[in-house]
């Protein structure tokens, strides 16, 4: 069972912040601000539980013990629904009064308008006998009257939901590769049609309008595959298109709007790599922006593409890439590199609500290890350890963040952690035995609710403590490891973040042409000096005899044709210290490179003969 122990204490907290957190907009800057709810479902039912710092269960909702197939709120998160396995049922999160409740046993999937003035419901698609071409599976449901406002048929889970545009003014619907658009809300009439060959994925950008939408069609029969982007109701001839990027190597691709609708990231990725280099396939990452702009975003270490994340303020965008230890690299929209975080156990990126603070972890197969920078300055802030994670949520206040280990991905040690930012972990929560974690989500909140607060680096106090990532031992063969530690011997190439990287001391990267002008300087310097050092001595002897003992390797004699003879046998006698070091580790020699072994003593002795002047 779910811990009740701290709920009654806090019963008057609870009811404050859930009253606080739908009051109107003119009264939250004077009341206290808003603490959101996080979601649990798991096989011992669906519950809400308070917000941070403290997680206690919700007074407002009842918790419901049967094992619901799916929950979620609504964009704004005043409304929360759940599949509850008899029926769909969709309360006010303020009060937990009922909105709708909904006989539909089958429900596997749910979800709201951006408004929440539509609940669309989805059930696996079904035919029988006596029906042969099988129900429409796919129900639009009108909130306020409880009415269907209309079915259809959609026999694929991927995409089966209508993608709407923030206001609600349209509403998209791939139909057999061929994008259908309503508008408000009035899906008995098609008010228009893209019509473009195999339209495999599209996204309707955020924001205002005008709505424009990102098309990907994949190639065939040797043409490439292209991404294409709209402007809504715009969609005549070839020339109307916003922009246009076509490539290779494309089974499929994940495309990615920024918040002001301005820019698109696409994924493409293809499931072999023909060269054999990667167990993942082969990726590649586009940037197509509004303007007609398009470029290929150039990676400068090889391997997968892991996560792809934009910052909230759209202007920049972080990638998570590279075979392990992975790189992670911030861009601007010019796809120039802005910050390198260098390597590290990592496949993917999260910014903050705010934008103010961005997370590199690595969940999955990898330890949990999670890094927080401070993006504004790039200085790390802590890095903590959530190990056998599977999700990961930011809190809309942009100072807590929920970690989980969720079935069906780990059926073991279930639980969840929620966490400040700074390391320190305030709640923790562990499923009992025998029993499931599904599922942990927070309640969102409109845009702007909760303004970016100042960046702590101080670890938060707790009862629990920080999680703190120990320096890890790298695995050494045993037989180096009574040795020293090499370059050659590191299993791996590690590379530290930008700003600590020898010689940076935080300063930004110079252009290229000013390094060559760096270099050039310091050649020519480097070349000044020499030829002070190199200017003979005044003697009584002749200039021909070389004064410069034997044991110096870089003393000339000031006659270039002897400086030239000593260049040239020292170079011969460097060859042959080469050819013995492969002859003691084993590897058989050539019988000119045997010849050339046994003439360094007769190189040596004419070597000694010019240094000293003989």
């Amino acid at each position: 069972m779910w811990s009740h122990t701290r709920t009654v204490q806090f019963v008057d907290v609870v009811h404050s912040c859930c009253f606080t957190s739908v009051a109107p907009h003119h009264f939250r800057h004077k009341m206290a601000p808003p603490s959101p709810v996080l979601a649990v479902r798991g096989s011992n039912g669906t519950l809400l539980l308070s917000g941070p710092p403290n997680c206690n269960e919700y007074s407002s909702f009842q918790r419901d013990n049967g094992k619901s197939r799916f929950a979620t709120f609504s964009k704004d998160g005043s409304l929360f629904g759940w599949c509850s396995g008899d029926k769909v049922n969709v309360v006010r999160v303020a009060d937990g009064t009922t909105v709708r409740s909904l006989d539909l046993p089958k429900t596997a999937m749910l979800e709201f308008s951006p408004l929440g003035t539509v609940l669309a419901t989805w059930q696996p698609y079904t035919k029988t006998q006596d029906n042969p071409q099988g129900e429409a599976n796919l129900q639009l449901w009108d909130l306020n009257s409880g009415t269907c406002l209309k079915t259809f048929y959609q026999k694929k889970v991927q995409g089966w939901c209508p993608n709407w545009s923030d206001d609600e003014r349209i509403a998209v619907r791939n139909v057999n590769n061929e994008l259908h658009f309503f508008e408000n809300n009035d899906f008995n009439t098609i008010a228009n049609k893209l019509h473009l060959q195999k339209v495999s994925e599209f996204v309707l950008s955020p924001g205002p309008q005008p709505s424009k939408v990102a098309v990907y069609v994949p190639g065939s029969k040797g043409a490439p595959s292209f991404v294409r982007l709209y402007q809504y109701p715009n969609f005549g001839g070839p020339t109307s298109a916003l922009a246009n990027k076509s490539f290779f190597k494309s089974d499929r691709v994940t495309m990615l709007w920024n918040n002001k609708a301005t820019a698109v990231l696409v994924t493409a990725s293809v499931d072999v790599d023909k060269s054999g280099a990667s167990y993942y396939g082969e990726q590649a990452l586009h940037y197509l922006a509004v303007s007609g702009e398009s470029a290929v975003v150039q990676l400068p270490k090889n391997g997968p593409i892991y996560d792809v994340a934009w910052s909230p303020s759209s202007t920049e965008f972080c990638v998570v890439y590279g075979f392990m230890p992975a790189k992670a690299t911030v861009f601007n929209q010019k796809c120039d590199p802005v910050f390198d975080f260098g390597t590290g156990p990592r496949n993917a990126a999260f910014y903050s609500p705010q934008g103010h603070i961005l997370v590199l972890a690595g969940f999955g197969n990898l330890r949990g290890q999670m890094e927080v920078w401070d993006v504004k300055k790039y200085k790390q802030v802590s890095k903590p350890q959530a190990a056998d994670s599977t999700h990961f949520f930011w809190c809309p206040d942009g100072e807590h963040i929920v970690t989980a280990t969720c079935s069906p991905r780990l059926r073991v040690s279930n639980g969840y952690k929620i966490w400040h930012y700074t390391g320190t972990v305030l709640h923790k929560e562990d499923t009992p035995e025998g029993a499931e974690l599904w599922e942990v989500l927070w309640q969102p909140f409109p845009e702007g609710t909760f303004p970016a607060k100042p960046i702590k680096y101080q670890a938060a106090p707790s009862e629990l403590g920080s999680t703190e990532a120990k320096p890890a031992q790298a695995y050494r063969p045993p037989a180096l490891r009574n040795k020293p530690v090499t370059a050659s011997s590191k299993l791996h190439e590690e590379e530290p973040p930008q700003n600590l990287k020898p010689g940076s001391a935080g300063d930004k990267q110079m252009s290229k042409t000013a390094l060559k002008n760096q270099k050039k300087r310091e050649a020519k310097k480097a070349s000044k000096q020499e030829t002070k050092l190199d200017a003979p001595p005044v003697q009584s002897e002749p200039a021909s005899t070389c004064p410069a003992p034997a044991a110096s390797t870089a003393s000339t004699c000031g006659d270039p044709e002897i400086d030239k003879k000593i260049k040239n046998l020292k170079k011969k006698l460097k060859a042959i210290e080469q050819l013995k070091e492969q002859l003691a580790a084993g590897k058989p020699l050539e019988k000119n490179q045997v010849e050339k072994m046994q003439k360094e003593a007769q190189l040596l002795q004419e070597l000694e003969d010019l240094e000293l002047g003989v």
